[in-house]
């Protein structure tokens, strides 16, 4: 049976363990510890002040010295055993799997997975919302079910940025400063033993990139980073910041993560059977792979066939003016070094990427990706429909519908969690559950009380968590004593809640609910029926229409009209994402249709028993059922947008002020809503499974990779590689500019180890 691939990393910083203690530091460096909540529990026991403090096992281990007083603690001992127990079960043990079962000599190769950010845990922010979160989840669900995979990314030192909103409702921008060594993060290590590091060509010198490991369970993820100091100081920020806003900085980028990432593989003797491309910022990795080839004496179109037999690519994008397009200069000068005689005919690659409307002055990321990949997928039914009608004319395939799932047990809240468990339901092991006792069908087992209870309990930590939140929002904003102590009584846990947290890109909408104020006021403000509205999200720098809508939101927060009732919560990341997928009653949605690829928070708030209330775009086209939430108008749009945003404005005001609404409080003696639950128990059976990454995993792997595979045929025939690596970057050496060559894989002090959305215009869909 084919594994991950193991990664010899370099010794970590040193943490002083009693012996006894020894296996915290392995569940401290795995990022396990992300969807095991009893590992979470563990590490916070340790320090509970740390821990409110960073959530972050690293910087516990590394600040913790009272060590004596856990070892006579004979309860934090055994759990402290019994989580080490499972873990290394857990690590240990890739059989029984659903990939095992079914394909376990399919693959004589990992699966390389290209992403160029991932959402894993708040504390490592390299995500900036749907795309890496997907990618982090992509990642858990390999692991769970023990598929060959590696994954591929860069480590951004200064992250995605931090939002705060200032008393006028301006965003405002600051950029964390991450440690990699107060993180879960490795250094990689040469096969020498040697820190790796890989080179990277650019005009005029190369770019030396460091490799970091983010152990993900079973699956190695590979994070590049130029912020060294063998480099100059103009090309240190290269992986400084997510999605940077210079294109120039931001192709720079792209080069570092698909040629840098092939190379960093071929350098550890990771030898992929199929390549995996989420999104087209890594489409220089289809590039770097066709130069091996020609290095070797391959013909340049014959490489071109080789690299697209084993390829495959995920769009996340509907319209082809959300995706990234470059100046197609700038990619001559840039890419120039991966030309030459023994490289890429250079414009028959922006030849390749010409965009659907045949522009030879811009290279089209995603037409680029198409055409080059063996097969791709969009991430909804809907999308596929839309992906096809879009890209159509440069397609020899149809674009394959594969909806997006999420990791459930990375998203489920506690009291939720364990209620499934006490009826049968274990999260951990999703695709067992498929072939045994499916849980979600049995749903009615629990009761209305159960449901109703767990759910609350949800409910209030939201409540608790968004005051304070708020209280340190307000307080910067220098708001007096008593408004302050007032936030205590907002956020009644016993009113309805909507939420709704997204980019905020104008498509999506958010400010749909205040089209009309006087009748959501009086919504709002029932006496009987009181109804709360949160909102959270960030827009990306550049997305000045954006950051007008988050201002719009924050006044009317502030407005006499619903203060009180409309909140807005700053700095949206994956915790806050948790505390309201899990604790509102109400999750909405309301892009303009279809421009919505897929979404997933939706399907987050799902398994907790939120309802879901949105436009039919993107997953809901094909998750409603008609009894599992409500629909905010049809499949039919109206080309005049202002039309349609009107029309679907008065639609959700009678579905919430007409169904929504009196069903929620419509309550029997026990004060149970009975009929609401109804409803919750719908969402829930029809999501857990469908929607999760475990199903949309099984989907990749019949539909995509196994395709692949078996095209590229026996790995004797691919490309004659002799070796481990023989295909990699010390195929071709050139000098450069300091006298060095250019092209060979090296340890930190030089010396040779082995030959190895960005997001759109503003305003427009981007990956979601």
């Amino acid at each position: 049976m084919q594994q991950a691939p193991v990664i010899p990393t370099l010794p970590p910083p040193a943490i002083r363990l009693p012996p006894r203690l020894e296996g915290l530091r392995a569940l401290a460096y795995n990022l396990y510890s992300t969807w095991h909540p009893e590992v979470r529990q563990l590490f916070a026991r340790i320090d509970p002040v740390a821990w409110s403090r960073y959530r972050n096992p690293i910087a516990i281990l590394m600040s913790h010295q009272a060590w004596s007083d856990l070892l006579e603690n004979p309860a934090f001992m055994a759990d402290y055993e019994e989580v080490l127990r499972d873990f290394e079960r857990y690590m240990a043990n890739g059989a029984g799997h659903w990939f095992t079962r079914h394909h376990g000599r399919a693959l004589d190769g990992p699966i390389a997975y290209f992403c160029a950010e991932y959402g894993l845990t708040e504390t490592l922010g390299i995500y900036s919302g749907g795309l890496g979160v997907l990618a982090g989840d992509h990642a858990k669900t390999a692991s769970d079910m023990a598929l060959p995979f590696v994954a591929v990314g860069l480590f951004y030192r200064r992250g995605y940025f931090r939002q705060t909103i200032d008393a006028d409702g301006h965003q405002e921008h600051a950029y964390p400063d991450y440690d990699p060594l107060r993180l879960p993060l490795l250094r990689v290590a040469s096969l020498e033993g040697d820190a790796l590091q890989v080179p990277v060509e650019l005009p005029g010198r190369t770019v030396w990139c460091a490799v970091w490991l983010a152990q993900v369970g079973r699956v190695p993820l590979l994070l590049l980073d130029t912020d060294i100091g063998d480099n100059a100081p103009e090309d240190r920020p290269i992986t400084s910041i997510l999605y940077v806003r210079g294109r120039e900085m931001r192709f720079c980028q792209e080069m570092v993560l698909g040629v840098g990432g092939v190379r960093a593989l071929r350098a550890l003797g990771i030898r992929p059977v199929v390549w995996h491309l989420n999104e087209g910022h890594s489409a220089m990795m289809l590039v770097e792979r066709t130069r091996e080839l020609v290095a070797q004496g391959v013909s340049f179109e014959e490489a071109l066939g080789r690299v697209r037999r084993d390829s495959v690519f995920t769009i996340h994008t509907p319209v082809s003016a959300g995706n990234e397009r470059f100046d197609a200069n700038l990619i001559r000068r840039i890419a120039a070094p991966l030309a030459g005689p023994d490289g890429v005919d250079l414009e028959r690659v922006l030849e390749l990427g010409r965009g659907v409307d045949g522009n030879p002055g811009e290279f089209d990321m995603t037409a680029f990706s198409l055409r080059l990949t063996n097969g791709a997928n969009a991430v909804s039914q809907l999308h596929a429909r839309t992906a096809n009608a879009t890209w159509g004319p440069i397609l020899e395939r149809p674009i394959l519908g594969i909806t997006n799932g999420i990791h459930v047990p990375s998203w489920v809240g506690r009291p939720i969690r364990n209620l499934y468990a006490e009826h049968g339901g274990d999260l951990d092991a999703l695709d067992a559950e498929v072939r045994a006792r499916r849980f979600w069908d049995q749903i009615d087992q629990i009761t209305d009380r159960q449901l109703w209870t767990a759910h609350a309990r949800q409910k209030l930590e939201l409540a608790h968590f968004a005051r304070s939140r708020l209280l340190a929002q307000l307080a910067r904003h220098g708001e007096p004593p008593e408004e302050l102590e007032a936030i205590s009584h907002l956020l009644d846990p016993a009113a309805l809640t909507i939420g709704f947290a997204r980019r905020f890109a104008t498509y999506k909408r958010a400010s749909l609910l205040f089209t009309d104020e006087e009748r959501l006021a009086r919504l709002l403000w029932n006496p009987e029926r009181p109804v709360q509205v949160v909102f959270a999200g960030k827009a990306h720098p550049a997305d000045r229409p954006g950051q007008r809508v988050i201002q719009e939101i924050w006044e009317r927060s502030r407005s006499p009209r619903l203060k009180g009732r409309v909140f807005i919560i700053e700095d949206y990341d994956m915790r806050v994402a948790r505390f309201l997928i899990q604790g509102v009653d109400v999750w909405l949605n309301n892009p303009r249709r279809p421009l919505e690829a897929s979404g997933t928070s939706g399907m987050k708030a799902a398994v907790n028993g939120v309802v879901n209330v949105s436009v039919l775009d993107g997953w809901w086209d094909e998750g409603w059922t008609g009894t599992n939430g409500w629909a905010i108008g049809g499949r039919e749009t109206n080309p005049d947008e202002g039309a349609q945003d009107w029309a679907d404005a008065q639609e959700l005001y009678r579905i919430l002020e007409q169904e929504v609404v009196p069903r929620y409080y419509e309550r029997g003696r026990d004060g149970i809503p009975s009929a609401w639950l109804e409803v919750v128990r719908e969402s829930i059976r029809t999501t857990v499974w469908r929607f999760s990454t475990t199903r949309m995993l099984q989907e990749y792997i019949v539909q995509l990779y196994l395709p692949a595979a078996r095209e590229a045929g026996p790995r004797t025939s691919r490309g004659g590689r002799r070796a481990a690596g023989a295909e990699g970057s010390g195929t071709r050496r050139q000098r450069d500019t300091t006298g060095g060559a250019a092209g060979t894989a090296r340890s930190a002090v030089g010396a040779p180890v082995g030959t190895g959305s960005a997001v759109g215009s503003p305003g427009v869909p981007s990956h979601d």
